[in-house]
């Protein structure tokens, strides 16, 4: 073993040495241990409150016969299920551990040292992590009203460009991009850069002219869609999302994937999952009730946002986070400050119960109440 003065950074690739990890919501058993909280709610990672449908809970139990086993490393069935959900090829199909292991999958498949990346300002912070990992480039798009700007995105491109990212909705800022301005987009970049669409609140966006980009496939080849089954299908604690693209892009990608990445389980739970299609209209119109709920609510407050059209919104605070958010622990309150997104001022709260949104908007008013900050 090392002497304590010893250190391994100089083992590490020379990318490791300034990437910070990414840091999930706190537990809820956290916060109840550290601060001796009888009763709290998480509304800081975009669960579904209502958690999974009764088929997937079948499944589950009914995969629980078979732990013993290996999963299916090839995910044969899931492929066959998600490829008819989106009437596309099996062989266009990439299963993920949840879709950020896909969008971990694509940095290890297409960049490099040398290579360069585009995202936006604000954008999901797996991106740079996922960029600097493997020693590419990553080139930032400032922002336009808290979303991506397509021009100032196509304005960073080279030829060096292998991969941009576009997470529409966007986490953390709810913001999202119409069919016509994305289309237009990825048909004016080179074949040799790909675009990774990130969909992973898909299913709650509710405007007319909002894409289902999956459609575009056959048509633009350089293009990969991510879906996750972590949000609106209520199965985060099993780390299940899929990634559709051109079979090559799939193919290649799938010589980087690890074997069984996709547990049994989580495998069984997805494919039912697919066909529970009263549980997500039910989730869908309790996050649109709800959200009307916390808005009005916050108006209330005197607060301002950035609308969004996901299950979550993120709060203009007119101040520093950190104080906010300390004295809402201590109410037992779990939101996501997200000052790393380049956002100082912004709490990011999940939309849950009814409950939990009346504790929390309840707790938020006492908290500003106490500093003088109720408008």
């Amino acid at each position: 073993m090392p002497s304590s003065g010893n250190s391994f950074l100089h083992l590490a690739a020379p990318q490791i040495a300034g990437l910070t990890p990414y840091v999930p919501g706190k537990p809820v058993s956290e916060l109840e241990r550290e601060l001796g909280i009888q009763y709290s709610v998480k509304l800081a990672s975009n669960e579904n409150p209502l958690g999974c449908g009764e088929k997937a809970r079948i499944a589950y139990r009914d995969a629980a016969a078979e732990l013993a086993r290996y999963p299916d490393g090839g995910a044969f069935a899931l492929r066959e299920a998600i490829a008819q959900h989106h009437g596309v090829d099996p062989a266009q199909v990439t299963v993920g551990n949840g879709s950020n292991d896909v969008l971990d999958l694509v940095a290890r498949t297409f960049l490099h040292p040398g290579a360069e990346s585009v995202f936006s300002e604000h954008a999901f912070a797996v991106y740079p992590i996922a960029i600097q990992a493997v020693g590419a480039t990553a080139r930032v798009a400032p922002a336009r009203d808290f979303g991506h700007d397509l021009d100032a995105m196509a304005g960073l491109v080279t030829e060096r460009t292998r991969v941009v990212w576009i997470a529409n909705p966007n986490n953390p800022t709810g913001t999202w991009l119409a069919a016509g301005p994305l289309r237009r987009f990825i048909e004016s970049l080179p074949a040799t850069t790909l675009v990774v669409v990130d969909e992973a609140y898909f299913e709650y966006v509710d405007a007319l002219d909002y894409p289902d980009t999956s459609t575009w496939l056959a048509e633009l080849p350089n293009l990969m869609v991510t879906r996750t089954f972590a949000k609106v299908h209520g199965l985060a604690a099993l780390r299940v999302g899929y990634g559709l693209s051109h079979p090559e892009v799939a193919e290649l990608m799938n010589r980087v994937r690890q074997p069984f990445n996709v547990d049994a389980p989580a495998q069984a739970c997805a494919i039912a999952a697919l066909t529970d299609h009263d549980h997500v209209a039910q989730s869908v119109a309790h996050n649109r009730a709800e959200m009307r709920r916390v808005t009005e609510g916050l108006a209330g407050l005197g607060l301002s946002w950035i609308p969004s059209v996901c299950n979550f919104v993120t709060v203009d605070l007119g101040r520093p986070v950190g104080p906010v958010n300390e004295a809402l622990l201590r109410e037992g309150v779990i939101c996501r400050p997200v000052a790393n997104y380049g956002l100082p001022n912004h709490l990011r709260i999940s939309i849950g119960l009814a409950d939990e949104n009346r504790h929390m908007l309840a707790a938020l008013g006492r908290v500003l109440a106490q500093a003088g900050e109720v408008r």
